[in-house]
């Protein structure tokens, strides 16, 4: 039973290797989408300008917090401590039990 199952399996895969396949016009047609995509895109230019502004805040102990209207983007902790977690989204938590300072990274998008 396992080897005619075996040779079934053999079979198809060979079947499927001998069906032709156009590559080409299957790349043109992808290359073809992707230009009708990127150009319709730039027919709609935004109006909506967007700036980006961060800073850091360091802290002793393990906590480390933003200043309103920002969000913590990573942390970075003493003693070489790699644990860390942000805590309502604008918190720096270090999580390992010796800890000296705390450095959060604070964004805002406006």
């Amino acid at each position: 039973m396992k080897t005619t199952t075996c040779s079934l399996l053999i079979i198809i895969s060979l079947l499927q290797l001998m069906i032709p396949v156009n590559t080409e016009e299957t790349l043109d047609s992808i290359i073809k989408k992707l230009k009708e995509a990127l150009s319709d895109g730039g027919n709609h230019p935004s109006t909506v300008t967007h700036t980006l502004s961060c800073t850091s805040v360091k802290a002793s102990g393990n906590l480390a917090s933003c200043s309103a209207g920002m969000i913590a983007t990573g942390c970075s902790c003493g003693f070489a401590c790699g644990s860390w977690n942000i805590q309502n989204e604008n918190v720096c938590h270090c999580l390992c039990p010796i800890i000296d300072w705390t450095l959060a990274r604070c964004c805002q998008l406006s």
